[in-house]
């Protein structure tokens, strides 16, 4: 008999619940369960492998929690699937009738959703390989050494404005082979600067204090730490299994992070598509017209994982659209990439692609529309249409469909 274990994971302990067949009565078995507590520790990891799980449920909560119990199970043969979010907090309060969300309930609906759909693999987040799962690990540390930069280097330029003020406003980026940031690098220390020698000898800021070169020094710190990071990332993206997405993403001028996020997130491009290697498209009833409607199933999927599938949500007379779901990181940098490669027309690639996405930029600009607005329905275009090249060079053919 397979013996199924649902883990709600928290920050240092999991709440488990093993089952060997779904309980009829989920909601009255939830109070009658014996739950386990097990604590992120050598004793908790024992325990957990002492229950024999065939196979294991969790939520993807990111790399920090999930990853320690998810991979001491790999290890030991476990089979480790992944439930979305989503997908579970409806299960558990419209399937099951569990009582308000805790550890224990979210424990319970992770096992129980195996034996209700098991037989259905999108119903589970895709397990992505080694490679992939690096990537992604690697543009979330860069997305968070950005965060971290920004504080710090907005608080320094704000101290310039009274002891530097000549180049509190100054730009400076990373040289060539990592170097520091030449303003920050010589703020520190670390550089030398005849430019920077001599406008400050002539400032009429009232001195460089030790708190603001302490500043710099972290941001050549971080600087450098973003170097490193970006040369492997480059140096995985050579493989050669991304080179077709690769020569995609160099029509839409996506630049080497938004090409790691992007790949992190939408390889392999079959995942999104049926057995045949198709987009998968039904002919469905619809919801206000009530006629057969076109329902493209794998764009969406695909504009969904991207952050770039709009939901409508109703209530009474009221109707709304808003983009739910998907991931934070690819909706910024789908964001940023509109902002800086398809609204300056300096920096349009001279393609199809590029024309198309500029000229309905510029005429819903035109139009008066919130520029906000406009940049979220280009990006959600742009995303169509990267889902559709990604098939044609996929299928090896003009047409997607």
């Amino acid at each position: 008999m397979i013996r199924i274990l649902g883990l709600d994971v928290s920050k240092s302990s999991v709440s488990a619940c093993l089952l060997l067949e779904k309980p009829e009565d989920p909601r009255q078995f939830y109070y009658e369960c014996p739950f386990f507590c097990l604590s992120a520790n050598a004793k908790g990891i024992q325990e957990l492998l002492a229950l024999k799980p065939d196979i294991a449920l969790l939520e993807p909560t990111g790399n920090n929690y999930s990853k320690l119990w998810g991979t001491h199970l790999a290890r030991a043969g476990v089979e480790v699937r992944l439930v979305g979010h989503k997908e579970l907090r409806n299960y558990r309060a419209n399937h099951l009738a569990l009582p308000d969300k805790d550890d224990d309930a979210d424990a319970l609906a992770l096992a129980c959703y195996y034996f209700d759909y098991q037989q259905d693999p999108r119903r589970f987040v895709q397990i992505r390989d080694r490679e992939i799962v690096r990537i992604r690990e690697l543009v979330l540390r860069l997305a968070h050494l950005n965060r971290v930069q920004s504080p710090i280097m907005n608080r320094a330029r704000q101290d310039l404005a009274w002891q530097f003020p000549e180049v509190a406003l100054v730009k400076s980026r990373r040289g060539e082979a990592g170097l520091s940031p030449l303003l920050w690098a010589w703020l520190a220390g670390e550089r030398q600067s005849n430019r920077y020698d001599r406008l400050y000898s002539e400032s009429v800021g009232l001195g460089i204090t030790d708190t603001v070169r302490q500043h710099a020094k972290r941001i050549c710190d971080l600087q450098r730490e973003e170097h490193v990071i970006e040369e492997e990332l480059r140096e995985i993206l050579t493989d050669s299994r991304f080179e077709n997405y690769r020569q995609v993403f160099k029509k839409f001028g996506f630049g080497a992070r938004v090409q790691a996020v992007l790949i992190s997130q939408i390889y392999p491009i079959e995942g999104f598509l049926n057995a045949d290697g198709r987009p998968e498209v039904r002919i469905l009833q619809g919801r206000n017209s009530k006629k057969p409607t076109k329902r493209h199933l794998s764009l969406r999927r695909f504009q969904k994982a991207l952050g770039a599938a709009p939901s409508l949500e109703s209530s009474g007379d009221r109707k709304k659209s808003k983009v739910v779901g998907g991931s934070d990181l690819c909706r910024k940098s789908l964001w940023q990439w509109v902002y800086t490669r398809i609204e300056p027309k300096r920096s349009r690639l001279k393609n199809d692609i590029a024309q198309i996405l500029g000229e309905q930029l510029d005429a819903e600009k035109a139009a008066g529309r919130p520029v906000r607005l406009v940049r979220n329905r280009i990006a959600a275009k742009g995303a169509r249409m990267l889902f559709r090249e990604l098939v044609k060079i996929h299928l090896g053919s003009d047409s997607p469909d």
